[in-house]
């Protein structure tokens, strides 16, 4: 190993040690590429986990397609341990006004808020969408621009990533 090397080496152990981190590393399981601090997504994690662990809602896109009745459970206070995990947070551009009429007939002005949403998702379009593997929340990003709908659509996606670490059916959500 090369003076250089070890010298890396020695620092980056200082630095663990001291609770620092390396450059570029993620902090608190995330990878974010937003516009906003990793203090705010910890602490929209923080307002999902205690949401969940008071009462979860495990279909609310079904209601308001199919107009079924809320499939509400207990909260599982098993929320309150769930960690991010590697989990990736960044926008994608906004799907066009004309590409969005054209494939719904809805006109929507631009921005439109809306993202294709892949597969197995229930709808074309949404303002974000998550995955599981890899771990993921994919947004518009034009939420970006307004911090109290973007912290509305990503507590969304985080409650959607915890329940599905505690093995609940997510299709629905």
């Amino acid at each position: 190993m090369s003076r250089r090397a070890g010298m890396l080496a020695v620092t980056l152990l200082v630095l663990a040690g001291c609770g620092g981190r390396p450059p570029n590393s993620p902090t608190a399981g995330f990878t974010n590429r937003t516009r906003h601090s990793d203090a705010d997504l910890q602490a929209i994690w923080l307002t999902a986990q205690q949401s969940l662990a008071q009462s979860i809602d495990l279909n609310p896109l079904q209601q308001a397609d199919k107009s079924v009745p809320p499939d509400v459970v207990p909260g599982d206070a098993r929320a309150l341990n769930v960690k991010p995990d590697s989990l990736l947070i960044e926008p994608v551009p906004d799907v066009s006004s004309q590409t969005f009429f054209g494939a719904t007939g809805v006109r929507r002005a631009a921005p439109t808020g809306m993202i294709p949403c892949p597969k197995p998702c229930n709808a074309r379009f949404a303002p974000a969408y998550s995955s599981y593997q890899p771990p993921l929340i994919r947004y518009a990003a034009s939420w970006d621009m307004d911090a109290d709908n973007f912290r509305i659509v990503v507590e969304y996606e985080f409650e959607n990533h915890i329940l599905h670490r505690l093995g609940y059916d997510t299709k629905w959500r």
